[in-house]
């Protein structure tokens, strides 16, 4: 019986999700990928043309899950707009107190190719940070503040900074206080709201 391609891709991607986020891409071989996904190397080439195919694939598969897991901790949240984007980093901690938890793939990635700023990697990265902004902007616009660009960036630094002081410090209360910084700013921006 044939293999389904899209079976053997995304197991692929499956392994190599499990082994990047769990030991860095550089500490990570082909050879271990297609092991883990029980695959010989040259399937694997057959699917990605080569590790930095992989690497790319790999933060390609968690963009849309990373933005819908995002948006509905938002969703169920209740209250405000403060407490909606409280409610993301109230989940954020939740699962950086977990054992396995090793920080945003993304800047993870992006940190270890710094040397390499046109590695297709890094630009998928970027565009998932940017369509999280994004939407950001768009919630925080619906709700009727002045500035929504400004206030969303604001909030992405203060969670991205917090991601990566948790994985100098090991210690997820980083994240507690950059929610604490992020509900004060949406709190004060709520002062400056349109006129209805």
């Amino acid at each position: 019986m044939p293999r389904d391609p899209a079976k053997t891709r995304t197991r692929i991607l499956d392994a190599a999700t499990r082994l990047f986020y769990g030991e860095g891409i550089r500490g990570v071989s082909v050879d271990a990928v297609a092991a883990k996904a029980g695959v010989t190397k040259r399937t694997l080439y057959y699917h990605f043309k080569s590790k930095d195919d992989l690497v790319a694939g790999y933060l390609a598969a968690r963009d849309q899950p990373n933005l819908a897991l995002f948006q509905s901790w938002f969703d169920a949240a209740d209250g405000d707009l403060s407490d909606k984007v409280g409610a993301i980093f109230t989940n954020l901690l939740k699962s950086a107190r977990h054992p396995k938890w090793k920080g945003c793939g993304f800047l993870r990635t992006a940190a270890e190719l710094a040397n390499m700023p046109g590695h297709p990697a890094v630009a998928v990265g970027a565009a998932h940070k940017k369509k999280f902004e994004d939407w950001l902007t768009r919630v925080i616009a619906a709700d009727g503040r002045t500035d929504a660009p400004a206030l969303a960036r604001q909030i992405v630094l203060l969670m991205d900074g917090a991601f990566s002081t948790v994985l100098v410090h090991r210690d997820p209360a980083y994240i507690e206080a950059a929610g604490q910084a992020a509900t004060a700013l949406v709190d004060a921006a709520g002062r400056g709201r349109k006129p209805v």
